[in-house]
């Protein structure tokens, strides 16, 4: 959908540019971009390196498994479908814990393990669990520590405090995943949707 958008507003410029004489002044706006944007992303390459060196050298120190074994508590208290000891439980910790050093590319694999698990002990496989909507939720709102993506757009762009990101995207993120949390909570009580539980379902309705 994003795409047929992003094609309609390029097309919609072109028409209008050409009937107001505007033609060259768009050509040129396309060349100079098209430029910036190679720029911008030769760029980041260095600053993304530096940032992703660091978490990787404290992903190996121990800091993000140390960060999951700070986060279990709240996360059995969110998820509390999921057996005692489950792996679908050690992935989701370790996928919060990425997230939340912004190591994407750990972040995702551990994402899509702790659904294929979560998936394992859904009675119903073409029905979400309460479960695998929070993590999603919680995923997808994900609470941000250290934003390096944007941390590197800035340094690139020139910024002369790219790190005063950090303090922003932490009360963002934090709000976003409360109302996230909050959200599946208030929707699972619903009679609507607790009744297509899987999990409950299996149950018996208890």
């Amino acid at each position: 959908m994003i795409n047929f958008i992003w094609a309609g507003l390029i097309i919609i410029g072109v028409i209008v540019a050409a009937f107001t004489g505007n033609m060259e002044a768009v050509t040129n706006a396309a060349i100079d971009n098209a430029k910036t944007a190679v720029d911008i992303s030769l760029g980041l390459i260095g600053v993304m390196a530096m940032w992703l060196g660091i978490l990787k050298i404290a992903e190996e120190a121990g800091i993000v498994e140390k960060l999951g074994n700070l986060l279990r508590p709240i996360l059995k208290k969110l998820f509390p479908g999921i057996p005692e000891n489950h792996p679908a439980m050690g992935a989701i910790i370790m996928n919060v814990a990425a997230n939340m050093l912004g190591l994407g590319n750990a972040a995702t694999p551990m994402g899509i393990k702790a659904m294929q698990e979560l998936q394992d002990i859904n009675p119903e496989k073409d029905t979400a669990t309460d479960d695998m909507i929070m993590f999603l939720g919680i995923n997808t709102s994900s609470v941000t520590l250290i934003p390096i993506s944007t941390i590197a757009i800035l340094t690139t762009a020139g910024s002369l405090s790219p790190t005063e990101i950090i303090g922003p995207t932490l009360v963002a993120t934090l709000v976003s995943t409360t109302v996230a949390i909050i959200a599946a909570k208030t929707l699972q009580k619903l009679p609507k949707y607790s009744s297509t539980n899987p999990l409950r379902n299996a149950k018996g309705g208890n």
